[in-house]
């Protein structure tokens, strides 16, 4: 079962799903990054989320897509070392920053391609 929390902080929301991101939950997980794509400064953190397959990956690419399609930053928080290795083996990093906590990831936002490195 996956569920997610949404909060709206001042400057930035932040998606937080909690639970499994696969094949039989990554509609939820679509849904609500596409209902976060107007959001200027959207924070995913993943750190409740203890499995991610290429459904969920292919999930969060798409909400990060829509979401600069209208200029918006993203920034994606995971404190758990297997997915954050995942996020990094598939290149992922490359698209937008990972962090491990929430404040470094709020820390992005504002940042150039080039401060980001």
């Amino acid at each position: 079962m996956l569920e997610i929390h949404v909060e709206r902080n001042d400057g930035h929301t932040v998606c937080r799903p909690s639970g499994e991101l696969d094949a039989y939950t990554v509609g939820q997980f679509r849904d609500t990054l596409g209902s976060l794509a107007e959001e200027p400064r959207l924070l995913i953190d993943l750190s409740d989320v203890p499995f991610m397959d290429s459904a969920g990956l292919g999930a969060l690419i798409g909400g990060i897509r829509r979401a600069r399609e209208n200029h918006a930053e993203v920034v994606v928080a995971c404190s758990r070392p297997t997915l954050t290795r995942l996020l990094h083996t598939t290149g992922f990093d490359r698209i937008v920053p990972v962090t491990e906590t929430i404040d470094d990831a709020i820390k992005e936002f504002g940042k150039t391609p080039d401060e980001a490195e």
